[in-house]
């Protein structure tokens, strides 16, 4: 069993979502969950099952992606490199992470040769160590792609060693479960949000396992505080949240609620405390059975 969390740079036309998600489907995975953000323009599938269900899951969502998705056309607050940006594949009980970076390496050559699309290798699943971290795999965004590609350092691992004219490149890899957690904040100020950003993430200096981003959401007419927890057992949830709303509340700001952004173990968001700002419209699809995970 694996699961599979493609992000797909398309978050505002449900047509084409929903073609992706039927795309999955036909295939033979089990479509959990899909979210969609206008802001940020794009979309989250998680699918899970067999091993090969998911690989071809994954596939055939990208396969789909290539023709409906435009990067030239495409502008969001999320950076992006891909019409799908990243495709990482996650080991459930009973597989290892050597299965899932196999899964990896397959897909990626598979999608690579049918599509023309460069892949990059992230994570445990990368064959580099510069290129392990999806934000040096970002950096430049779409539109720096094809002078950084002329670099021989940075030739794709899978494919042309030119971007795709309207699909980019497209990191797959192989990583333990994420949590993708969203805090909405009670002004729109960019500044804040960064700040807040800057107070939380590891890279400046903040709680361990944690990126964060200050971004503006426009349609709602405030900023967003856009986190990755990329191990919720060494640095809990509920820590994140608690140290978010106390430099919020010495910037004069305040969480408004949070959101989460595909699924994620039940266990890591449990018992959530009433002192903290309540998490939004969570589905119960959204919420994993830990048994589903290996044991740490």
């Amino acid at each position: 069993m694996l699961e599979c969390v493609p992000n797909v740079s398309e978050g505002r036309d449900a047509a084409i979502i929903e073609a992706l998600g039927r795309a999955v489907e036909a295939a033979g995975a089990r479509l959990v969950d899909v979210q969609r953000d206008a802001d940020h323009h794009r979309s989250v599938f998680t699918f899970l099952g067999p091993a090969k269900s998911v690989e071809d899951g994954a596939l055939a969502l990208t396969r789909a992606a290539v023709g409906l998705v435009d990067l030239t056309k495409h502008r969001g607050v999320h950076p992006r490199v891909g019409a799908v940006d990243v495709v990482p594949f996650v080991p459930l009980r009973g597989s290892s992470m050597a299965d899932a970076v196999t899964a990896a390496h397959r897909v990626g050559r598979a999608f690579a040769a049918e599509c023309g699309v460069p892949v990059f290798f992230y994570g445990e699943a990368a064959t580099r160590p510069e290129r392990r971290e999806l934000p040096a795999l970002r950096r430049g965004g779409f539109e720096q792609l094809r002078t950084r590609l002329a670099d021989p350092q940075w030739r794709p691992d899978e494919g042309p060693a030119a971007p795709h004219p309207t699909a980019g490149v497209t990191a797959i890899g192989a990583r333990c479960p994420l949590i993708a957690f969203n805090a909405m904040l009670d002004t729109p100020s960019v500044d804040v949000a960064g700040a807040l950003a800057r107070a939380l993430r590891e890279s400046s200096g903040g709680l361990p396992a944690v990126r964060a981003m200050g971004v503006p959401l426009a349609s709602r007419d405030r900023a967003q505080v856009s986190m990755n927890l990329l191990d919720y057992h060494r640095t809990p949830v509920t820590l994140v949240a608690r140290r978010l709303e106390e430099e919020a509340r010495a910037l004069g700001a305040r969480v408004l609620e949070y959101e989460l952004v595909g699924c994620a173990p039940a266990d890591a968001l449990a018992d959530w405390p009433d002192e903290l700002a309540p998490i939004a419209g969570v589905k119960a699809s959204q919420l994993l059975d830990p048994a589903l995970f290996p044991a740490r």
